[in-house]
C-alpha cells in the first residue's frame, strides 16, 4: 500500500490543517501534553505548522509526482459548492488516496521531519477516524456472482454420496435444501443481475406512445423473473380489446410458484419491447428468453383464490391429443376412466386445471359442464317458422315425464361425468354388493364367501307372500308375511328391491341389511342393478363388484363342464346362453360407473381369489369414497 498512486493536493492539505484545528479547538493539545491552559493556543499553531512541514515532506517523497488541484473555500475552512458527479468522484478518489498514503508512511515521517511520536499519534488519530473517512468514502457494494442458485445445485450433487457416510454432508445438504434458504438464493441472484432494473425502451411508435400516454402512471407494475432457456413458464394468453392479457396460469408452474403474475394483468412489454396483440408471438418471445425478463404489466388486482382441495374420478377416457375444442392441445392432460384427479382450479366454466394424485404435472381437462354438453348434445330441431308453403316441417322432440315405472329407462340415460371422492383410511365396508346378469355365477361366488369366513361375511333372508310348504319354518329360508302387510311395507319404503313370481312377492327389506351390519359383518347382497342408486350411499357404504360373463364360446364351454360334473340338472340353450352374454354387457354399459371392481367369471377358482383379494385390500389400504359419505 506505500506510495499507491502518489498523488497528494494542496486542498487535501488544508482540509486536514483546518480539521487539525478544529480538533485542537475541542481538545487544547497542551492540555493532552501535560501544559496548561493558557498555552493551548500556541501550542495549536504549532501543531499546524508540523503538520504542514509533514505534508511538504510527504510530497518530495511520493515518486509519481504531484497533481495540483484548486479547490475553492470557505471563510470557515468548509468546501465550497459541489461540482458535477463525475468531477466530485474523482476528487474523492484523489482525497482518499491521499489519506491513504500519509497513513502509509507515517512510520518514515520521524527521520524526515524531526516529528516527535506524540504529534505523530495525533495526526495518525485525525487521519483514522471514521467520521473523516465517511465524508470521504462511499463503498459501492458489488455482488461477487449471481448464478448462486446452480452453484448450490451442483454442490448438492457432488456431497449426494457423502450424505450417508459424513453427518457434516448431510446437515450441510439439509441446510441448502430449506425453501427459506433456497428462496434467499433466488432473492440474491435476482438483485445480482439486476432483474429490479428497467432496461431501456426502445423508440416508440406514435401509436405506442399514445397508448404509453394513455396508461395510468400509478397502475403500471414492472415485474423481475428468472428462468432457463426453453423452461416453459405455464401460462397462455387472449387478446381482450387488442390487449394481450393473461387467460391462464397453470398451477405449479414456474409463474404460480412466483406469484407475481395474476389472471387478467395485461401484457404491455417484455425486456423494452412492445409486445403488440399477437400471443402466438409473445409465447415465441418468452420462449426464447433466459436469465432476467422484465414484464412491464397493468394488475388486474384480483385477489389470487386459495387452492382447492377438489378431488374427482372421472368416467371416460380423455385424450387432448384428439379433443378439437381444447384451447391449446399441449397443455391438455389425459386420464382414464377410474384415475383420481386433482382439482387446482375451476374458474374456467369449460376448461379446468387438474393433475393425477399419483405424479405428473398439471394440464387442462374438460369441465362437468362442457362434457355434459358434449354428451348430451342434441341437433336443434329444424324451425318450421316463416318457411314457404309446401315444404316440410321438421319434427318435433318428444317430452316426457319421469316416471318410476320408467326407472330403468332413465337410469340408461343418466350422464356420468367426475364422482367427487375424499381420502380415508383403510375400513371395512358396510356392504358387498355383486352384481351380474342371471346365471353368471354370482350365487356361487357368495356362498364360498359366507362359508369361507362366517364371522365376517353375512347376507339378508328375503321375505315373502307365499304360504310356508310342510318343511319349512319361518326364519329358516324366508320370511314369511302376508300379501296385505307386505304391499303396505313395499308402499312405505322399506324394501331395497321386490318383485313378483307366480302370483307371489319376494322381496329384501332394508331392515334386514342392518341387522347383519350391527353384528359387525359384512353384508353380502345380490341384488338387481337398479338396486344400486339407494345402496350407494354413506348409509350402505358398499363394496360393488361386477361379475362380467365370458365370451359366447367361454361360456357355454363352463357350462357344459359343469353338467357334466352333475352340480347342475338344468340345460340352457344357446338362445339362453347367448341372453347371458347380451345382458351382461347391457349392465356393464348402462351401471359401470357404481362399479369398484370388475371380475369376468371364465374361471370360478380364480374369480373367487380375485374377488377375496379385492375385499382384503379394503382393510389394509386407504380408499377413495365418495365425499358425500365423508362430509
Amino acid at each position: 500500500m506505500s506510495n499507491r498512486d502518489g498523488r497528494w493536493t494542496t486542498a487535501t492539505a488544508q482540509r486536514t490543517i483546518n480539521r487539525s484545528s478544529q480538533l485542537t479547538d475541542e481538545q487544547p493539545v497542551g492540555a493532552r501534553l501535560g501544559s496548561t491552559e493558557g498555552h493551548s493556543t500556541l501550542v495549536a499553531a504549532e501543531r499546524k505548522k508540523e503538520v504542514l512541514a509533514m505534508v511538504t515532506a510527504m510530497e518530495d517523497a511520493c515518486p509519481n509526482g504531484v497533481r495540483e488541484e484548486e479547490e475553492e473555500v470557505t471563510p470557515a475552512g468548509q468546501l465550497g459548492v459541489e461540482g458535477p458527479p463525475a468531477v466530485q468522484s474523482a476528487q474523492e478518489a484523489d482525497t482518499s488516496g491521499a489519506m491513504q498514503q500519509v497513513l502509509d508512511n507515517l512510520s518514515e515521517l520521524p527521520t524526515s521531519t524531526g516529528a516527535k511520536d506524540i504529534d505523530l499519534l495525533f495526526l495518525r488519530g485525525i487521519m483514522e477516524s471514521p467520521t473523516a473517512h465517511e465524508q470521504l468514502e462511499e463503498v459501492k457494494l458489488e455482488a461477487v456472482q449471481d448464478n448462486n442458485v446452480e452453484l448450490v445445485t451442483d454442490i448438492l450433487g457432488d456431497i449426494s454420496n457423502l450424505q450417508v457416510k459424513d453427518d457434516s454432508a448431510a446437515e450441510l445438504s439439509r441446510i441448502l435444501k430449506e425453501p427459506h434458504f433456497q428462496s434467499l438464493l433466488e432473492a440474491h441472484d435476482m438483485v445480482a443481475s439486476k432483474c429490479y432494473e428497467v432496461p431501456p425502451p426502445t423508440e416508440p411508435t406514435n401509436d405506442a406512445a399514445v397508448n404509453s400516454a394513455l396508461m395510468q402512471a400509478d397502475a403500471v407494475r414492472m415485474i423481475g423473473i428468472r428462468k432457463k432457456a426453453g423452461e416453459p413458464l405455464g401460462v397462455t394468453f387472449r387478446v381482450e380489446k387488442d390487449d394481450l392479457v393473461i387467460a391462464r396460469i397453470l398451477h405449479g408452474a414456474m409463474i404460480d410458484r412466483q406469484g407475481l403474475l395474476h389472471v387478467g394483468d395485461i401484457i404491455k412489454e417484455v425486456n423494452g419491447k412492445d409486445v403488440g396483440n399477437n400471443p402466438t408471438e409473445l409465447q415465441e418471445m418468452l420462449k426464447d428468453c433466459s436469465g432476467g425478463i422484465t414484464l412491464k404489466i397493468l394488475p388486474s388486482y384480483r385477489d389470487a383464490p386459495a387452492p382447492p382441495q377438489v378431488y374427482v374420478r372421472p368416467y371416460f377416457d380423455y385424450d387432448p391429443a384428439h379433443d378439437s375444442l381444447i384451447p391449446c392441445r399441449e397443455a391438455g392432460m389425459g386420464f382414464k376412466k377410474g384415475d383420481i384427479l386433482q382439482i387446482v382450479n375451476r374458474e374456467d366454466p369449460n376448461w379446468w386445471q387438474a393433475c393425477h394424485v399419483v405424479a405428473g404435472a398439471t394440464g387442462l381437462i374438460p369441465s362437468q359442464f362442457l362434457e355434459e354438453k358434449r354428451k348430451a348434445f342434441v341437433p336443434r330441431d329444424f324451425d318450421g317458422s316463416g318457411i314457404l308453403c309446401g315444404t316440410i316441417a321438421g319434427k318435433k322432440k318428444k317430452k316426457m315425464m319421469y316416471l318410476t315405472a320408467k326407472n330403468a329407462e332413465f337410469d340408461r340415460h343418466e350422464l356420468q361425468i367426475y364422482e367427487e371422492v375424499a381420502k380415508v383410511p383403510a375400513f371395512q365396508r358396510k356392504t358387498l354388493v355383486l352384481i351380474g346378469a342371471q346365471g353368471v355365477g354370482r350365487r356361487s361366488l357368495k356362498n364360498r364367501l359366507m362359508v369361507l369366513q362366517p364371522t365376517r361375511f353375512g347376507t339378508t333372508m328375503p321375505y315373502t307372500s307365499r304360504r310356508p310348504r310342510d318343511d319349512e319354518l319361518d326364519g329358516n329360508s324366508y320370511h314369511f308375511t302376508s300379501r296385505t302387510e307386505m304391499e303396505a311395507d313395499v308402499k312405505a319404503g322399506r324394501f331395497l328391491e321386490h318383485g313378483e313370481y307366480d302370483g307371489n312377492l319376494y322381496g329384501t327389506k332394508i331392515e334386514s341389511i342392518h341387522e347383519v351390519v350391527g353384528t359387525g359383518r359384512t353384508c353380502i347382497l345380490d341384488v338387481n342393478p337398479q338396486a344400486l342408486k339407494v345402496l350407494k350411499t354413506a348409509e350402505f357404504m358398499p363394496y360393488v363388484v361386477f361379475i362380467a360373463a365370458p365370451d359366447f364360446d367361454t361360456l357355454k364351454a363352463m357350462h357344459k363342464a359343469v353338467v357334466d360334473a352333475g352340480i347342475t340338472s338344468k340345460q340352457l340353450t344357446d338362445v339362453d346362453l347367448k341372453k347371458t352374454v347380451d345382458e351382461s354387457a347391457r349392465i356393464q354399459r348402462a351401471y359401470s360407473h357404481y362399479f369398484d371392481l370388475t371380475i369376468v367369471n371364465d374361471n370360478l377358482d380364480k374369480a373367487f381369489e380375485t374377488l377375496h383379494a379385492g375385499v382384503d385390500k379394503l382393510c389394509s389400504e386407504p380408499q377413495w369414497v365418495p365425499v358425500n359419505w365423508v362430509y
